[in-house]
């Protein structure tokens, strides 16, 4: 899901995104079904995370995860952008963050086509990011994030689209009528705009794509205004709040997207232990429960850590201090 590559592209030296070694976990916890991990207790250990809502509330259910089982946590969530946040991992800033697997596959091993079936897209990513970038895998959690295209009601009413190949149609008939919202990123990648324009077989250029921010697209496409069509997340929650209607990737072109604890290989053989105390956690980030956190954050204005926090503690995992 998503993965928006580098929003704000940083200076090639990290230290120029204003990344520092990390602050203080924002709320304090308690072992739950979590307990202290003698091999983990006091071993400083650094969570990264992307900036936008569902990559945040990642970021701290990783961090109070990790907390409970007694590590020294330092919090480095809301790095601008994907690229930003891999390069950080790579150079050891970011010790462990959950990453996309359809984002890894396309934008950081360069492939142009992802695997159609999850567990087969997940394994090749594993395999080749060991090989050649040493980086290691856990295995992934079920919610699957993607990119899509929705639109109000009114629009689906009045168009007839409710596949990405009825959406391509009216691009070539009446582009007029397909003005579509996009950020920057989906605009340019190639499991995006341009991607998706190759894979249904119409001209990108032909369809008029004002360029908004992400968190705006959602509303801007409810209204109609702006955009007719807009560029969304599968598990935003926003989607079942302003009832719109996502269109079918009946090509299957969009990657699967499904989060993976990750970390160097040097990092997993010194703290093996962090596969085993975030399993259970991983295995419970369903659709479902993401799309109810990102909805209490972006449509009720919680804060994410309260929202992480208090989901973890209702499953049980931690309790609140």
């Amino acid at each position: 899901m998503r993965r928006p590559v580098a929003a704000v592209l940083c200076a090639l030296v990290l230290a120029g995104c204003g990344l520092g070694s990390g602050g203080t976990v924002p709320l304090q916890v308690g072992p739950g079904s979590i307990t202290p991990h003698p091999a983990l207790e006091g071993v400083k250990i650094t969570v990264g995370s992307k900036e936008y809502t569902e990559q945040v509330i990642l970021g701290y259910i990783l961090e109070f995860t990790l907390a409970a089982a007694g590590a020294d946590v330092r919090d480095l969530s809301g790095i601008v952008g994907s690229r930003s946040t891999r390069g950080a991992q790579l150079s050891g800033q970011v010790d462990v963050a959950y990453e996309f697997t359809g984002n890894a596959w396309i934008n950081y091993l360069g492939h142009e086509k992802p695997i159609p079936d999850s567990r087969a897209q997940f394994e090749a990513v594993r395999d080749e990011d060991l090989a050649r970038n040493g980086m290691v895998w856990l295995d992934p959690a079920p919610m699957d994030d993607t990119y899509a295209l929705a639109a109000s009601r009114p629009v689906v009413e009045a168009t007839g689209v409710r596949t990405l190949s009825q959406y391509a149609e009216l691009v070539k008939t009446n582009p007029a009528a397909a003005r579509t919202c996009v950020d920057t990123e989906f605009r340019a990648r190639q499991d995006g705009y341009p991607g998706m324009a190759a894979a249904y077989g119409f001209d990108p250029a032909r369809a008029q794509t004002p360029i908004l921010q992400v968190g705006i697209i959602y509303q801007a496409t409810a209204d109609g205004t702006q955009c007719d069509f807009g560029e969304v997340f599968t598990t935003d929650g926003r989607i079942s709040a302003l009832d719109l209607v996502v269109l079918t990737d009946d090509k299957q072109f969009f990657a699967h997207y499904n989060p993976s604890v990750t970390m160097k290989q040097e990092f997993f053989d010194a703290h093996p232990e962090i596969a085993e105390v975030t399993a259970p956690v991983t295995a419970a980030l369903t659709n479902d429960v993401i799309i109810e956190l990102n909805k209490q954050v972006d449509v009720e204005g919680r804060d994410p850590s309260v929202v992480a926090r208090d989901w973890m503690v209702d499953r049980g995992f931690i309790t609140a201090r």
